[in-house]
């Protein structure tokens, strides 16, 4: 039996959410799908943030993702603006934490990096990158769903790595790489 997963990607906004599904099939990647959700036509921030969760709980539902990798909202000026995105942000998660699928939250300079090797690509050298990469045929006119493929495709690059610690094999590997940290 093949080792196959699926892996949604989500770009969390308040304007646009990104969002982009791959499938790994034997640690080869396949393009599954990527869009946008309009959410510039909802007035009210609370039904935005409604509408996110039931979005990505129907996401969850036809695609059954085993897991999802979240861009982490960057630090602007506008601290309206933050606390906007970073609640669209955790609505997403908690679609995600409601079904049991594992989250992993990603820099935007951290997805840029995976895909293009420079952390200050711009979103049209992301996505021709991406282009390359999954062969994909056209690029959407937004760029915030190539944003969210982009994280899903950041995290098949990092599954299997542990992001900023040491992976070690056993306590005996832990001790003899941290002798300094051994209390005797």
């Amino acid at each position: 039996m093949a080792n196959e997963r699926i892996i949604l990607g989500i770009d969390p906004g308040t304007t646009i959410m990104g969002f982009g599904l791959i499938k790994v099939v034997n640690k080869k990647m396949e393009f599954l799908q990527l869009n946008e959700l309009i959410l510039s036509k909802y007035d009210n921030h609370y039904q935005k943030l409604k509408v996110i969760f039931e979005r990505t709980i129907e996401l969850i539902d036809t695609h059954n993702p085993d897991e999802i990798a979240i861009e982490a909202p960057f630090f602007g000026k506008n601290v309206q603006s933050m606390l906007k995105l970073g609640r669209a942000q955790g609505v997403a998660m908690a679609a995600g934490l409601s079904r049991d699928i594992p989250i992993t939250e990603y820099e935007p300079k951290k997805i840029k990096m995976a895909i293009t090797g420079n952390g200050n690509a711009s979103k049209e050298q992301v996505a021709k990158m991406l282009q390359q990469l999954l062969g994909l045929k056209e690029l959407p006119k937004n760029l915030d769903s190539t944003d969210g493929l982009a994280a899903a495709v950041c995290h098949f690059f990092n599954s299997g790595k542990v992001v900023g610690e040491k992976s070690y094999s056993g306590w005996d590997a832990f001790v003899k790489n941290n002798e300094d940290r051994v209390k005797k």
